[in-house]
């Protein structure tokens, strides 16, 4: 009985010891915890006061963004110079601008910057070129699109995107090949230095876009094509202008022209661009292939196929592209005024009137007719004259088919209140595997936007 109850009390003092020890292990764990959350708070309470402060820091640090500062030039106090134009243009890219004008700090002073683009067409063109790139099958790899007036040189509309080259400006690239777009250079030499007109019969042999050594021969024989030289230039046919450039022109007045024309210079402009390239060796063959833009060698840029057909527009005279307008301070006191470059003489009047026939040809009955079908009916283009050129080339690797279309317009009736005055544009597009819509359609679209109200 005795060992019993001893037994019993020996087993109430274990379970006491026993929950006596638990009771310590939980109040231990508990003051564990209850730091752990102390030092979680005030991590968590630090952090956020940090933030606040580096956040409050960099809104105070914030500039802001759509003012332009310029220093390290001398201003006059009255005008600026081209050299701060220049400046002030080199940071600048206009490609699919939204915005008409802009402001500048200069030397602690504000000034608004007003550009010569036409916002409604520019706007008109950024939609396209938006909706371009949103397709899948037929969208174009590059595109680029120029619009100018021939006889200022104003800058009225830049567009465009190259997928090959992101954050480039496809409209200054010099390095797309210039294809038949040349043959303007091309005929323009013929008409000054061979004496050829619109109606000069000229002859071919064999396929009217390849161009085989045996095709540069003079021979006529009952295979032999005759046509006018306008229709030769209206169908962009290789041989006849590979044979001018053979067996007539040759590499010094080929060169000659080009220069003429503003290859290998640097043009003066407002705007920075790099010279297109003409490169002419002994070759009699190369001179062929020069001379009907059947090579990747001599390279364009969009705005310089612009400058060609402004030159041609503008009666053989050859202007500089330009896109501030003028410069005014903050008191609206005018700082700077567009400054009409010096109006190059490239070819004769007579010459260029010429080469307007040519390209009007092209519209009517040439490369370019299935894109301007039915302009005779239609309320807008029947009511203007156009000219054009149209080119294509596969680059080397024969991935992307280059797509020109560049030429001129004018209103038949330009004594109308509505007279809009003539343009000037260029178009390229690069396709890729699928060839989507070519570039005189573009040139179309362009020509029927910016004269719809005349």
């Amino acid at each position: 009985m005795l060992k019993n109850q001893a037994h019993v009390e020996k087993k109430k003092k274990r379970t006491l010891s026993l929950k006596q020890h638990i009771k310590q292990i939980i109040i231990i764990l508990s003051v564990f915890v209850f730091i752990a959350l102390c030092i979680k708070a005030c991590n968590i309470l630090y952090k956020s006061l940090f933030n606040s402060r580096s956040a409050t820091k960099i809104v105070q640090s914030k500039k802001p963004a759509r003012t332009t500062k310029f220093s390290g030039t001398k201003f006059s106090g009255t005008k600026f110079s081209e050299s701060v134009i220049k400046k002030i243009l080199a940071g600048k890219n206009f490609l699919n601008s939204e915005k008409k004008n802009f402001n500048i700090i200069f030397q602690n002073e504000s000034f608004q910057v007003n550009t010569s683009l036409d916002i409604e067409l520019q706007h008109f063109l950024v939609n396209k070129i938006n909706n371009l790139q949103k397709l899948g099958r037929g969208k174009p790899q590059q595109i680029a699109m120029v619009v100018m007036k021939p006889d200022s040189g104003q800058i009225l509309a830049l567009t465009g995107f190259d997928s090959l080259n992101p954050g480039t400006n496809p409209c200054f690239n010099n390095k797309f090949p210039a294809a038949s777009i040349f043959k303007i250079i091309t005929a323009s030499a013929a008409v000054e230095e061979l004496g050829f007109t619109q109606y000069t019969p000229v002859y071919f042999n064999g396929g009217k876009y390849t161009l085989y050594k045996r095709q540069l021969e003079n021979i006529k024989n009952k295979y032999t094509c005759k046509l006018s030289f306008a229709n030769a230039f209206a169908e962009s046919i290789n041989p006849v202008f590979g044979k001018i450039g053979k067996n007539r022109l040759k590499n010094k007045i080929l060169k000659n022209y080009g220069d003429k024309f503003g290859f290998n210079k640097k043009i003066d402009s407002q705007l920075m661009f790099e010279p297109s390239k003409l490169t002419i060796t002994d070759d009699p063959y190369e001179w062929a292939e020069i001379g009907c833009g059947f090579i990747n060698t001599t390279t364009i840029s969009p705005i310089f196929a612009a400058i060609i057909s402004s030159t041609i527009a503008n009666d053989g005279k050859r202007v500089s592209p330009i896109i501030i307008d003028k410069i005014v301070d903050s008191k609206n006191n005018l700082i700077y005024d567009k400054k009409n470059l010096v109006q190059k003489e490239t070819i004769s009047k007579d010459s260029a009137l010429i080469i307007q026939a040519l390209m009007q040809k092209t519209i009517e009955t040439g490369t370019a007719r299935k894109a301007f079908r039915g302009r005779k009916q239609d309320k807008i283009l029947s009511k203007l004259i156009i000219g054009g050129k149209t080119g294509s080339i596969y680059n080397k690797k024969h991935t992307i088919k280059y797509d020109w279309f560049t030429g001129f317009v004018k209103q038949i009736d330009n004594t109308t209140p509505e007279n809009k005055g003539p343009l000037a544009l260029s178009i390229i597009v690069g396709h890729g595997k699928y060839i989507g819509t070519r570039a005189s359609y573009y040139g179309k679209m362009i020509i029927k936007e910016y004269y719809k109200n005349i």
